[in-house]
C-alpha cells in the first residue's frame, strides 16, 4: 500500500505541482491571404465531395447497384465508379494503404506537416466548425470579450444557435458516412421516417458525437496529444524539408514599429518584427512561430498570411515568416543565399516506390480477370478404390462469376492421363472430361466434383492434375492445379 504525502495527489509532485498543464482556450483570429483562400478552397472542395458523393450514380447494367462509390457488405463487394473489388482482391486495398503511407511521406519530405496544416479531417472540419463560430460570436476580441461577461440572454441564445449549427454538421458528418454503406437516396427516406436499420442510426450517432467533440471542443487538442503523426514526423523529416519558420536574421532585434525607426535613425540594427503578435493571434493552436520549431505547429500557413500583411502595411518585403528549410534558416544567419533541393535520395526513394505500387496495382487490374476458381480436395478419405478397380477422388470448387450478366463455364480436365474422367453433382456431363456449369452474375458458386481413375491405370501415389474453366462465348480461361490421390 502506497501512502501519499499530505498535499499531495497521484497527479502531483510532493511539492504539491501538477503534472498536467491546464488547458488554455484559443481564440484564433480571422484572417486574409493566399494560405487561408487555399485552405478555404480545399475546405469546400472536400466537403462537397464527401457530403454529395454518395448521390452520384453511376450505370452499371441491370440487377447492379448503381451508386458511384459504395461498400457493399451484405454483397460483400466495394464500388468505386468502374471499378468492382471483390473480398478476394483485399490485395487492392492494401495496396491502397501503402500508396496513402508513402505519399504521406513523400509530402513530409517536401514539406513537413502540409497535410496537417490543409488535409486532414480534422483540421477540416475545426476550420468549419470556427467559421460558425465567428460568424455567430464574432472574432478574437470580441469573443475574449463576451467570455469575461456574465451570462446574459443574448449570449445564451448565441451560444444555443452555435452548438445547434455545430451539432446539425456533425449530424450530417454521421448520416454521409453511413450513406457511403447503402443506396444513398433509399436510406435517406429510411432515416427520415424511423425505418433505417439500428446500426445506421448508432453509427450516425457515434459519428456525430466524435465529430461534434473534436471538431468544436477538442481541436487543438487532437493535434497536439491524440494523434501520432506529429510524433512520427519528426522522426521522418530532415533539413532540406520546407516548414514554416521565423527569419530571425531579418526579424531581431524585435519592437514595436516606432521603436524600431529611432533604432534605424540611430545607425542601430533595427528587426523587421515588430512584435505585433498576429502570429500568434491567427496560430490556430496558440503558439509564437518566433520561438522556433515546435510539436504544435500543424504548418497551416496563417501565421505568414499575418505577417506579410503587415508587412505590407509597414513598407517592409514580405517572408518574415515563411516556408523554409533548416539549411535555409542557418544560411541566412551566415548571410548566404536560400538554396533548395527537392530531388534528393528519400524523396526519389518515395516516388520510385510510389510509381512501383500505383504500377502494379494499375496492371493488376488492367489485367484482372472477371472469373476466379478454387479447388479443394477433400481430406477425408483422400481417395476411393470402386469396386470395378476405378479410383474415385472428390473435390470442391468454388466458381466465381464477377461480370454482371450470366454466363455458361466449361470446367475441363486438363494435365491428367487418358482415361481420366469427371462428374459434378447434380449436372449433366457434355463428354467424359468436361461439364457445362452456368452461373448467375455476380455470385459464387460451390460444386462437388468427382474425378476418376479408369481400372488399370497406372498412377503414382500424387499425381497431379488440373481443373480449367472457360467461358464459353468470350473464351476467358482459367486454369488451377490439385493432386490426384492413389494407393
Amino acid at each position: 500500500m502506497t501512502v501519499e504525502a499530505p498535499g499531495t495527489s497521484p497527479d502531483s509532485n510532493p511539492n504539491g505541482e501538477s503534472y498536467f498543464a491546464k488547458a488554455k482556450k484559443i481564440y484564433p483570429q480571422s484572417i486574409k491571404g493566399r494560405f487561408r483562400n487555399f485552405k478555404w478552397a480545399f475546405m469546400v472542395v472536400s466537403l462537397g465531395v464527401y457530403y454529395f458523393l454518395p448521390f452520384v450514380r453511376w450505370d452499371r447494367g441491370v440487377g447492379a447497384p448503381d451508386q458511384a462509390v459504395l461498400v457493399d457488405f451484405p454483397a460483400r463487394r466495394f464500388y468505386f465508379f468502374f471499378i468492382e473489388i471483390w473480398p478476394q482482391e483485399v490485395y487492392y486495398l492494401t495496396g491502397l494503404l501503402i500508396l496513402a503511407a508513402l505519399t504521406l511521406f513523400l509530402m513530409n519530405a517536401l514539406a513537413g506537416r502540409v497535410w496537417c496544416g490543409y488535409m486532414c479531417f480534422q483540421t477540416v472540419w475545426t476550420d468549419l466548425f470556427m467559421l460558425v463560430e465567428r460568424w455567430i460570436e464574432g472574432d478574437r476580441r470580441v469573443r475574449m470579450k463576451t467570455d469575461q461577461e456574465p451570462m446574459t440572454g443574448k449570449r445564451v441564445g448565441k451560444m444555443l444557435l452555435k452548438h445547434t449549427l455545430w451539432l446539425m454538421i456533425a449530424w450530417w458528418t454521421g448520416g454521409a458516412w453511413v450513406l457511403y454503406f447503402a443506396d444513398a437516396p433509399t436510406l435517406v427516406k429510411e432515416l427520415a421516417f424511423g425505418e433505417a436499420p439500428f446500426v445506421a442510426y448508432l453509427w450516425i450517432g457515434i459519428l456525430t458525437a466524435t465529430t461534434y467533440v473534436m471538431a468544436g471542443h477538442m481541436r487543438e487538442q487532437v493535434c497536439v496529444y491524440m494523434c501520432p503523426w506529429p510524433r512520427i514526423q519528426a522522426a521522418l523529416t530532415d533539413e532540406w524539408a520546407l516548414n514554416v519558420t521565423y527569419r530571425k536574421d531579418r526579424g531581431e532585434p524585435r519592437g514595436s514599429l516606432k521603436k524600431m525607426k529611432a533604432r534605424a535613425a540611430e545607425g542601430l540594427d533595427a528587426g523587421d518584427c515588430v512584435d505585433c503578435g498576429q502570429c500568434v493571434a491567427v496560430c490556430p493552436t496558440g503558439i509564437d512561430i518566433r520561438d522556433g520549431a515546435q510539436l504544435e505547429c500543424i504548418q497551416c500557413g496563417l501565421c505568414i498570411d499575418a505577417c506579410d500583411n503587415v508587412m505590407d502595411k509597414i513598407g517592409k518585403p514580405r517572408g518574415l515568416v515563411d516556408y523554409d528549410t533548416d539549411i535555409n534558416i542557418q544560411r541566412h544567419l551566415e548571410g548566404k543565399e536560400s538554396i533548395y533541393r527537392f530531388v534528393r535520395a528519400r524523396t526519389i526513394i518515395y516516388v520510385g516506390l510510389i510509381t512501383l505500387v500505383v504500377g502494379l496495382m494499375a496492371y493488376t487490374l488492367v489485367n484482372r480477370q472477371l472469373v476466379d476458381l478454387n479447388v479443394l480436395h477433400d481430406r477425408n478419405p483422400l481417395y476411393v478404390a470402386l469396386s470395378d478397380g476405378s479410383i474415385r477422388n472428390g473435390f470442391t470448387i468454388r466458381l466465381i462469376n464477377k461480370s454482371t450478366t450470366a454466363r455458361d463455364f466449361e470446367l475441363s480436365l486438363v494435365g491428367a492421363p487418358e482415361g481420366f474422367s469427371l462428374k459434378a453433382v447434380g449436372i449433366e456431363n457434355d463428354s467424359p472430361r468436361m461439364i457445362t456449369i452456368p452461373i448467375d452474375q455476380d455470385i459464387t458458386k460451390e460444386l462437388r466434383i468427382q474425378v476418376f481413375a479408369p481400372k488399370g491405370a497406372k498412377l503414382d501415389k500424387s499425381q497431379q492434375i488440373g481443373f480449367n474453366v472457360k467461358d464459353s462465348e468470350t473464351g476467358e480461361a482459367q486454369t488451377v492445379t490439385d493432386y490426384f490421390k492413389a494407393p
